[in-house]
């Protein structure tokens, strides 16, 4: 790792990530699968948090997933992703995605969605993971917000944020 007191947001953020929506990424609805449209965001998230520690990562959890709007053929989807906060070895990578119609041009915020990254070396054991340093008053809002996320994740799962 660096000899860094940290990374800025912008550094390992992802802005305009696109895709298309095929026939064959629809339901029998004419909408984009909703897991295959997380599939594609756990690898944009993926490529965040490799971005920020220069190294592996392995998605822990997926949580927040909230599905505003459908996506149907032929839109566009933008993947817009940040690292919200860090902590030891983990941390959060905030996502947002929209989707534009191919006739209307219309940009819909279709997904928001949290992912949780561990920091691991070459044998998937644990490693530190460098601070992010946020700069915009939305980004600072972020990385409160985070810890607060954090500290119920753990919960839910009987644990604390003492606790390795």
């Amino acid at each position: 790792m660096e000899a860094k007191y940290g990374k800025y947001v912008w550094e390992s953020a992802v802005n305009d990530q696109t895709a298309i929506v095929f026939p064959n990424d629809l339901n029998a609805f004419g909408t984009l699968f909703g897991g295959r449209l997380m599939d594609m965001a756990d690898r944009v998230a993926a490529v965040v948090a490799q971005r920020h520690t220069g190294g592996g990562c392995v998605t822990l959890s997926i949580d927040s997933v909230v599905f505003h709007e459908s996506a149907r053929h032929g839109d566009i989807l933008t993947f817009k992703a940040a690292v919200n906060r860090t902590w030891h070895t983990s941390m959060e990578v905030g996502m947002k995605i929209f989707a534009q119609g191919y006739r209307s041009n219309k940009q819909r915020h279709i997904v928001s969605a949290y992912f949780t990254f561990i920091a691991v070396d070459e044998n998937l054991h644990p490693i530190a993971v460098c601070p992010v340093i946020p700069q915009s008053d939305e980004e600072k809002r972020r990385y409160a917000a985070a810890d607060i996320r954090r500290a119920h994740r753990l919960e839910a799962c009987g644990r604390t944020s003492k606790q390795p």
